[in-house]
């Protein structure tokens, strides 16, 4: 089969993984060549990584023919421009999450790659790991009854005292739902399916922020987003779940994703990870038990989803981090603070389907 080339647009921190496992993990891709607005950085990419081209700009790489698919990770303010561009020059897109900062601008993306007959795909693909994709196979397995509940928690006390470049994470389009939501609504909708309505209590806990982190010791940023989100979710399958994200804790230590059955307990693994620990609670066991993995991809595997996406262009098959996907994630995450605002239930208008689960193979990075 020929390989599927791919073009990277972004060179950024959370490049160096996918890079790696481009070009060594998963066999069927191949990388044609980046870019990146710092040339130095798109330079280091190129020598690292043994590339075969560093493009002047982004539009020198949509318009480069041998590119098959335009990997976006730039900021993500940056997404929604980067791939509409992208797909008006007729390349496929899969985009680092969010898939944009509205739940508008998703939709106009996902409807421009309707017209352009191209697909969409997109991060968090730590769903398709082993971890998650386990819980899923238990679930359905019926190993704790019928799902009743479910509840998820991500805190942290922000990003001023480590990142270094953290302003974008307080202005608009930031903020921990957008940030590290994406890992946790796309695990709770491939383990309980689409989300009905929700309803959200969103706040700035702190108006300021003092940065401590080297680059920018002492730099004060101007909070402009939620950064106490607390929603309540009702699946279209009965299940009500509770998801809090929070850059304003200093500590906690409630459990990171827990499903409620009518006959026990799955404590999830955490859905930034593509491995366990998965523990499941039985009344005739009467504690938790650590479950065994069941499935492929523990290690940090990202640019599965890219993979994947890759092989089904290439045999014609759905991709599993789709479009339809990538756009009730971030409605649902964009829900709660307009919830907050209305003080009222905001209804879903995009459908969600779960796709195929992961299949095991002999060979780790050939795709089904």
């Amino acid at each position: 089969m020929k390989k599927v080339k791919i073009g990277i647009v972004g060179c950024g921190s959370i490049s160096g993984i996918y890079l790696k496992n481009l070009t060594s993990l998963y066999k069927e891709v191949e990388i044609a060549g980046v870019c990146d607005l710092i040339e130095s950085r798109a330079d280091y990419a190129v020598e690292t990584y043994k590339l075969p081209k560093k493009y002047a700009d982004m539009h020198e790489l949509f318009a480069d023919p041998e590119v098959d698919i335009v990997l976006n990770i730039t900021r993500a303010y940056e997404h929604f421009d980067v791939s509409m561009a992208a797909i008006q020059a007729g390349k496929h897109v899969y985009t680092e999450k969010p898939l944009a900062t509205t739940f508008e601008d998703g939709l106009k993306l996902v409807e421009a790659a309707k017209q352009k007959n191209v697909r969409i795909g997109g991060a968090p693909d730590t769903f398709l790991g082993a971890g998650i994709q386990t819980c899923r196979k238990m679930i359905e397995d019926g190993c704790i009854g019928k799902p009743l509940a479910a509840t998820a928690f991500m805190t942290s006390n922000g990003m001023e005292g480590w990142h270094p470049d953290p302003e974008g994470f307080y202005k608009v389009g930031g903020g921990p739902m957008l940030d590290m939501g994406p890992y946790y609504v796309t695990a709770l909708i491939n383990l309980l399916g689409a989300v009905e309505y929700t309803a959200g209590i969103s706040k700035i806990g702190f108006p300021e922020r003092v940065m401590t982190s080297q680059a920018k010791f002492g730099g004060v940023i101007k909070v402009e987003t939620p950064t106490n989100i607390m929603g309540v979710l009702q699946f279209a399958s009965g299940v009500s779940a509770s998801l809090y994200t929070s850059f304003d804790v200093q500590a906690a230590q409630l459990p990171i994703i827990e499903i409620y059955g009518s006959e026990g307990t799955l404590s999830v693994p955490d859905p930034n990870n593509f491995d366990g620990p998965i523990r499941l609670f039985r009344p005739e066991n009467g504690s938790f038990l650590e479950v065994p993995i069941m499935l492929g991809y523990k290690e940090n595997s990202r640019g599965l989803g890219l993979a994947d996406m890759a092989k089904a262009i290439a045999t014609n098959r759905p991709h599993r981090a789709d479009s339809q996907q990538l756009l009730h994630a971030l409605e649902v995450m964009t829900s709660f603070n307009k919830s907050s605002d209305a003080k009222a239930f905001v209804q879903m208008q995009s459908p969600f389907q779960k796709t195929a689960p992961m299949v095991n193979r002999k060979l780790a990075g050939i795709l089904d």
